[in-house]
């Protein structure tokens, strides 16, 4: 996926990334058109949630009245039980949630 991306950017773009989880179990790997970095004078930087957790407080202070008033909108993926968690974990490797996945363990 790397590989469009870096044909796609345009001059002086930026990517960012944060947790690569479709590429943890790959066989093969390998990026192949790492010159559009230097052509295109793309910049990539990688960050940890923890890089931001001063921030926190002020975010919820912003992004929770919009989600209240419906101006941002989110997804999650339910799974019901404690006994579809492992097939639901391994569903992350495949993509195979859309948006936050969720596991009701009980709804007591």
């Amino acid at each position: 996926m790397v590989d469009a991306v870096l044909l796609n950017m345009r001059f002086h773009g930026i990517i960012t990334t944060c947790g690569m989880i479709s590429q943890y179990n790959l066989s093969k790997s390998g990026v192949h058109n790492l010159m559009n970095i230097v052509f295109k004078r793309i910049q990539m930087k990688g960050f940890l949630v923890t890089d931001y957790f001063p921030e926190y407080a002020k975010f919820l202070e912003v992004v929770l009245p919009l989600i209240r008033e419906g101006k941002i909108v989110y997804l999650e993926d339910i799974a019901e039980g404690l006994e579809n968690a492992p097939a639901v974990l391994l569903g992350l490797f495949s993509g195979g949630n859309v948006g936050k996945q969720v596991v009701v363990v009980s709804r007591e």
